[in-house]
């Protein structure tokens, strides 16, 4: 055999050795854990990391009432369950919200109650809760005196 051959086989050789060590490293990698999911499993609400900072949050999990809503709604006989209802079903009035709150976003939340009374719900929704800042009736005018209230700055349309 020739000499002049010899880098040239030496090359090869080595090129393909390259390539065996490649293909057995690719081959030896673990296989990609399968994906367990437990669709029976609830999760908790605090653990849940939904953005409350991207829009209206309609869970209830996170809702707490000011003296002044309860005050506002014994006056307006209107119940928890209906400020609920409101909240995961009602149409936001953007008119009447205030999302450049310094504090927390006030979203105005319009709809229909289960005794056919037409509100306005003020939430504010801060990152640890949403706050009701207020119920209103858009139809009647209840003479309430809760906490707050000053005739400067009365609860209308």
């Amino acid at each position: 055999m020739n000499k002049k051959w010899v880098p040239y086989i030496l090359i090869l050789l080595m090129v393909i050795a390259i390539i065996v060590i490649k293909q057995c490293k690719s081959n030896q990698e673990p296989a990609p854990k399968p994906k367990v999911t437990n669709n029976d499993k609830q999760e908790d609400p605090a653990s849940n990391k939904t953005d409350r900072d991207k829009g209206f949050d309609r869970r209830t999990s996170y809702l707490e009432y000011s003296n002044h809503a309860k005050c506002r709604m014994l006056c307006r006989k209107i119940s928890q369950v209906e400020v609920e209802e409101i909240m995961r079903d009602g149409k936001i009035n953007y008119n009447k919200s205030d999302l450049q709150n310094a504090r927390c976003p006030r979203y105005a939340v319009e709809g229909v109650t289960n005794d056919d009374q037409r509100v306005r719900i003020v939430y504010a929704q801060c990152n640890e809760s949403t706050t009701v800042v207020t119920v209103i009736d858009l139809e009647t005018d209840f003479k309430c005196s809760c906490p707050g209230d000053d005739d400067k700055y009365k609860n209308r349309n």
